[in-house]
This record gives structure tokens, sequence and C-alpha cells, in this order.
């Protein structure tokens, strides 16, 4: 990194998604939404960090993991947070979060940049992104089957069991 890189990485790193006047504050919360462990969720946090950070260095577009997703996603439904305190004072630059148009053509384009940005992280940051957090591209890309269930009304068994 060079100074300025430096500079921006420190603002970000030091930025405090989690407001200290809450009860449930995002790191819960983020955890609770996906069923992850306090611990997971804060190293979650960390990477869409790097995200972020690599999102404003590289001169091409940039992909997150599915895991760093789930954080920007949480992030930009807290607005004010995301679009003034973060991207206006901290990034000094907006960062837009567009979906895929879907197909081949945009298949392509995501696998590539999710690709650039894994190569631009080990640059950036002198090590392999860990995998658990950023997995290859095939089993990032791999066909998922989502659905927003109520655990208070339906009871889920994993197929797998997980270390997340």
């Amino acid at each position: 990194m060079n100074p300025a890189q430096q500079t921006l990485w420190e603002k970000i790193l030091h930025f405090e998604l989690n407001d200290p006047q809450a009860a449930f504050p995002f790191v819960q919360r983020l955890a609770m939404e996906n069923g992850w462990k306090l611990s997971f969720a804060f190293r979650a946090i960390l990477e869409y960090k790097r995200f972020m950070y690599l999102c404003c260095v590289s001169p091409t577009p940039m992909t997150p993991s599915d895991e760093v997703d789930q954080v920007w996603h949480l992030h930009l439904i807290y607005t004010r947070s995301y679009w003034q305190d973060f991207c206006r004072y901290t990034l000094q630059r907006e960062i837009h979060h567009g979906p895929t148009k879907g197909g081949k053509t945009e298949d392509t384009k995501y696998n590539d940049a999710y690709e650039n940005t894994l190569t631009l992280y080990h640059e950036h940051f002198a090590e392999v992104p860990p995998a658990d957090l950023w997995p290859p591209a095939n089993i990032r890309f791999a066909p998922l089957n989502f659905r927003r269930v109520n655990l208070n009304k339906y009871w889920l068994f994993p197929k797998i069991f997980s270390k997340v």
C-alpha cells in the first residue's frame, strides 16, 4: 500500500458499524440473521472492510464473497451509516451495489471480477483471503437455493453440518 492507500485503509478499519447506543448492535444482528457465531460475524465484518477498501483502490469492478455480501446488504439498510458516515466521510466516494442481470455474459463478468478481487486482496494485504470467507469462484458461484424463513414458524434441519 502506498501512503494514501494506508491512510484510507486505517480510516476503513476504524469505522464502527456497531452503534454504541444500540441494544441490538449490527454484529449481533448480522450473526443472528445469518445463523453465524458472533466470532464469525466479526471476521466477516473485517473482510467486508477489506473488500470496500479494494473497491476504492481497484481500477476494475470488484465482487464480494457471499458472506461479505451479507455484511454489505445489512450495512446498506443502515442508510445513514452507509451513505453518509461510510461512503461520504470515510471512503469519500459512493460504492453502489449492483445485482447481476443474469445470463452467461453476466456470469463471466462476475466470475472474472471475483477472481480479480481475490488477486488484488493478496497483493494489498499480503495474505491469501481466508477460504471460509472467500471460497474459490466455483464454490462462490455454485447454484444456491436461498429462501427467507420464519424460524418461529418452521423447523430447519441442516443437510450437512458446517463450522460456521
